[in-house]
């Protein structure tokens, strides 16, 4: 899941980005709300953390902005103040949840765990399909037989991806846009090699290929 991190603290923002990666995001860090505000627009991410008080644009113009080109990403708040008027401001201007600081990183996790399950329709935290389970903690594949099998970042990312998109097509491009961060190497070949170290995880007809269009999560035949 490719998320949008918005906070201009130089020690917050930047141990946020770190320990958001190592849950399993990949995560675009911004302290200006005149680029957050470009970001977003530009970028398909699967969600967005947003801190109100920013130096050259207030947060909450910027989701203002957002929501009236129609964005329809979750949006989850930060701010140093705790006021219910600034609450109720948030969420009128199209916020999905709002976190005080200061916070436990702990809830912030699952807070944007919730809030991404809402988005794709999903009332479980686990999430399994025929023969496996994605272990989210871990980022492990643990398979019916009781096997567990740790993922790499990337196979992660995609995989968890994929699981929130069952049934549609999902073409290279797409997925190299959620799977991967600003800085890094976007050659959409490379999703081919990924897809098949899961398969070789998976069972067999888990993921498909459509030739000349992309990918579909579910059952069948490759």
């Amino acid at each position: 899941m490719r998320l949008l991190l918005v906070e201009d603290d130089p020690k917050l923002g930047p141990q946020l980005q770190k320990d958001l990666q190592n849950r399993g995001y990949a995560v675009d860090l911004t302290a200006s709300g005149e680029e957050a505000e470009f970001m977003g627009a530009e970028v398909p991410y699967g969600i967005i953390i947003l801190d109100l008080g920013l130096p050259d644009r207030s947060g909450i113009e910027v989701l203002k902005a957002w929501r009236r080109e129609n964005m329809t990403v979750p949006v989850l708040i930060l701010t140093a103040r705790d006021s219910w008027q600034e609450k109720v401001e948030g969420f009128q201007a199209g916020a999905d949840d709002y976190l005080a600081k200061p916070f436990h990183f702990e809830e912030l996790v699952e807070r944007l765990g919730a809030l991404i399950r809402r988005a794709s329709g999903l009332a479980s935290r686990t999430l399994e399909a025929e023969g496996f389970v994605l272990d989210q903690d871990n980022q492990a594949v643990v398979l019916a037989d009781g096997s567990s099998h740790v993922l790499t970042g990337t196979e992660y990312r995609l995989l968890h991806y994929l699981m929130l998109n069952p049934g549609k097509i999902l073409s290279k491009t797409t997925l190299t846009e959620h799977v991967y961060e600003f800085d890094a190497d976007k050659d959409s070949n490379v999703i081919e090699v990924y897809i098949r170290r899961l398969r070789r995880i998976l069972p067999d007809g888990l993921i498909r290929t459509l030739r000349g269009q992309g990918y579909i999560f579910g059952g069948g035949g490759r």
